[in-house]
């Protein structure tokens, strides 16, 4: 069931001094809650909603608390639909470039919660690529490319791998449910 929820009023709180010091912002919690509902296994709330908030969630309004509910929820509407909708919340560039690196953050920040776990998709012979729009956008403290791409060329792959972040995404989501359900198959 998907959930009518107020992006803007729930961006403002994670923004604000409100909330707590290490809190997601909007892009990267629902980067991250992709994550976890692409993870192999299924981590519960009260394991990934304090490392979304940066802090106990029980104290924090309740109001809050339910918009990152039903924003999870809708994310896993869309990913078991049939076909998948993978909506990812990117920032927009003053230039009209989208941003991605602060979603594909939260998606490897779920990954950590399991690394272990991942390594059946990152290690596949036929899958593993689907990680890579993701990883494509990983920078280091420099603000180098941790996949070594060009400085030069990096605009435009990122944008093209902006682009893939949807299929890929469902695609590693199909990967997980396909392990899961015994059939073991992958594209």
């Amino acid at each position: 069931m998907y959930h009518a929820i107020d992006l803007a009023a729930l961006d403002e709180y994670l923004s604000s001094d409100d909330s707590p010091d290490n809190c997601m912002m909007l892009s990267d919690l629902d980067g991250f809650i992709h994550g976890i509902l692409c993870c192999p296994t299924i981590i519960p709330p009260e394991e990934w909603m304090p490392v979304a908030f940066g802090a106990d969630p029980e104290p924090l309004p309740r109001s809050i608390v339910q918009s990152v509910a039903d924003l999870f929820g809708n994310v896993s509407y869309g990913l078991t639909s049939n076909p998948p909708m993978v909506e990812p919340i990117f920032w927009q560039a003053k230039e009209g470039h989208v941003i991605a690196m602060d979603w594909c953050e939260g998606f490897m920040q779920a990954i950590s919660l399991r690394p272990k776990e991942w390594l059946r998709l990152t290690e596949s012979g036929t899958d593993g690529h689907l990680m890579t729009p993701i990883m494509l956008h990983l920078m280091d403290d420099a603000g180098n490319s941790v996949m070594g791409l060009p400085q030069k060329d990096l605009d435009k792959v990122l944008d093209q791998a902006a682009e893939d972040i949807p299929t890929a995404v469902a695609g590693i989501f199909d990967y997980w449910r396909n392990i899961r359900h015994g059939s073991g198959l992958s594209h």
